[in-house]
């Protein structure tokens, strides 16, 4: 089984360690995964899977990621987990990663690579054979630093539309008991000018839980809308950059999980794979 080869000691940059290098990886900077826009079928047990999930705020790069995730035996990781895990520790960073927050700064681009330079090489101590990032990174300069720490062989960029995006982050309930996050929103978009139509249900929750729920104090329709307009200017130059390279795949999500969960599997060529995953379990 292949595995991806993490070697090269390296003290340029912020003193972050390893750079991590893919045994899959060609010499064209385009990704072996792809072929005409789709991931070409190679044994998941063959993958060296250095994956980034990208995507608008609500479209549903955790979910998706998470799935993956634990269909290919790989880590997921977010950054603002890290972020949390160390504030949490009594790691090196968290004295200083603990004014920022408390400052309400913005976390800089190299404590976060720090970070997910240190989740790498402890992985790769654990026996890992890749990961799943999940919305990092996000701009040009977090992507030009990523690359000096790791080769991604696949970005998965999920997408909407904005009327949806808007009405699932509007729906997005919290329990204030369990911690749990549930969505009441049931999008019904007519489908027009060409475009297909897509309908979710609501992701209700139990009934011990009705009475908790708690909205987020920045999900409304003004912030979700800005939020997404930085998003969409920042993230035109990754998503070239990355397509440049030949490793974007562009998915459109064709509904709620039921209806897109194949249908991404399909476009990763892993359906085959879940199935015998399914058939051994």
């Amino acid at each position: 089984m292949a595995r991806v080869l993490r070697v090269a000691r390296s003290s340029s940059l912020f003193g972050l360690g390893s750079r991590f290098y893919s045994t899959s990886a060609e010499v064209s900077h385009a990704s072996p995964f792809l072929h005409g826009g789709r991931a070409s079928r190679v044994l998941a047990k063959d993958r060296n899977v250095q994956w980034v999930f990208l995507g608008c705020p609500g479209v549903g790069k955790g979910t998706y990621a998470s799935r993956l995730s634990t269909l290919l035996g790989v880590p997921h990781i977010a950054t603002g987990d890290l972020v949390r895990e160390e504030l949490a520790s009594s790691g090196p960073l968290s004295r200083q990663l603990s004014e920022i927050v408390n400052q309400g700064k913005l976390v800089s681009d190299e404590i976060i690579v720090n970070l997910l330079s240190k989740r790498l090489e402890a992985g790769e101590a654990k026996g890992e054979s890749g990961f799943i990032l999940d919305g990092f990174p996000r701009t040009m300069r977090q992507a030009e630093i990523l690359g000096d720490v790791t080769d991604i062989d696949l970005v998965v960029n999920l997408k909407l539309p904005e009327e949806v995006l808007v009405d699932k982050c509007l729906g997005r309930r919290t329990c204030n008991q369990c911690g749990k996050g549930f969505n009441v929103a049931h999008i019904n978009l007519k489908g027009e000018n060409g475009k297909p139509a897509i309908s979710m249900d609501p992701l209700l929750p139990p009934p011990q839980c009705m009475s908790k729920l708690i909205t987020r104090a920045d999900d409304t329709e003004e912030v979700v809308k800005a939020r997404l307009r930085i998003y969409n200017e920042t993230s035109q130059p990754l998503e070239e950059y990355y397509r440049s390279k030949g490793k974007l795949m562009e998915f459109d999500l064709p509904g709620g999980i039921p209806e897109s969960w194949p249908r991404l599997l399909e476009a990763l060529r892993l359906d085959d794979y879940e199935e015998k995953q399914s058939v051994a379990a």
